[in-house]
């Protein structure tokens, strides 16, 4: 008799102990589930934020190449110094047109239902995206300060284009090309790099959302 009773009082405590585990991970999936909808949506606020921006930055910059190409067409290369220089700012415009519209599709393709990895490796993309597109963006930088040269000035006061403008021009030149080799992810670490990068919504945003998928992943930890 006691044997039997000794035998059913085993099976009860398994049976809580069943009923137990099973109640954790019932608890254990309804945090995650809770945590991942609160992250997800976080994420998706930002980059809908973003999108926004994008889409703002695309219709201004589709005006502003309209802009140049109509002072470019009036002048007719009567200054070549103009001409080319605002067709230089006009390619990097319509360069950064296009980079912004792919940004846009690949936000839109980001399903935030799916596997968290595959949202990462998009986010990912999205992020290297971003640092080429600032780093490339730059080297317009120096066509900003030659748009007003002209032959007369070099040759009639050639002292002061000389002493100036030209030197002003070789200074953005090569800050140009510094930025443009050394703003990629091998270098997101260096202070300044992160700075100037994070001083704009479109990066901040990126890595902001990132942060929050990435922080789904801790949370599985944690709970493991």
């Amino acid at each position: 008799m006691e044997d039997i009773e000794l035998k059913n009082i085993w099976q009860s405590y398994d049976r809580k102990i069943e009923e137990a585990r099973v109640l954790n991970l019932q608890s254990w999936a309804l945090n995650l589930r809770c945590f991942e909808t609160i992250q997800t949506q976080k994420a998706k606020s930002k980059l809908d934020s973003l999108v926004t921006f994008k889409i703002w930055a695309v219709v201004l910059g589709i005006l502003w190449v309209l802009f140049l190409g109509i002072l470019v067409y009036g002048n007719r290369f009567t200054n070549l110094y103009f001409s080319i220089s605002v067709s230089f700012i006009i390619l990097f415009s319509i360069i950064a047109v296009v980079v912004y519209i792919k940004h846009i599709i690949i936000i839109k393709q980001i399903n935030y239902s799916e596997n968290i990895t595959d949202t990462q490796k998009k986010l990912a993309k999205l992020q290297l995206s971003t640092l080429k597109f600032t780093g490339i963006i730059w080297l317009q930088m120096p066509f900003y300060t030659t748009w007003f040269w002209h032959s007369k000035w070099i040759l009639f006061s050639s002292l002061k284009f000389w002493l100036i403008p030209f030197p002003i021009t070789l200074f953005f030149t090569f800050l140009a090309i510094y930025l443009y080799r050394n703003i990629n992810l091998e270098n997101i670490h260096e202070k300044w790099v992160r700075t100037l990068m994070m001083a704009g919504p479109e990066y901040k945003s990126v890595i902001t959302a990132i942060d929050f998928i990435n922080e789904i992943d801790a949370f599985k930890k944690d709970l493991a």
